[in-house]
């Protein structure tokens, strides 16, 4: 079992930054792939940034590229989003998710482990 915590979250003007950590519990973290995803009211779950176990492969939605880089330092079993040039459509809980198996890093379906969320909020 993998218990995951965000942190971070919280009111920033459009044009500003935030940084989100994401705490797991597991002594084998690095074997995880890690993900984060965000859920505005009234949508769905949306995938943002995945990050391979090794942290050598990352991948982005494309709404947020070029504006945010998730990273990992697995000693320390956390990963990162650091989130650039914010605007207020970036409004919504972040979640950190896990997951043991390969396969698609933008299928939600395929993580295994979540948080509970971080809510991020830009306003204009």
């Amino acid at each position: 079992q993998v218990q995951v915590v965000e942190s971070g979250g919280g009111v920033v003007q459009a044009g500003g930054s935030l940084r989100l950590s994401c705490a797991a519990s597991a002594r084998t973290f690095s074997n995880y792939p890690m993900a984060w995803f965000r859920q505005a009211p009234g949508k769905e779950r949306e995938f943002v940034a995945a990050i391979t176990w090794s942290g050598t492969f990352t991948t982005y939605t494309d709404s947020v590229k070029g504006r945010f880089t998730i990273s990992r330092d697995n000693a320390k079993n956390t990963v990162y989003l650091q989130m650039n040039s914010l605007k207020p459509e970036d409004t919504a809980v972040y979640y950190c998710a896990a997951k043991k198996y390969s396969g698609s890093y933008s299928d939600r379906a395929l993580y295994d482990y979540w948080g509970h969320g971080t809510q991020v909020t830009v306003s204009s």
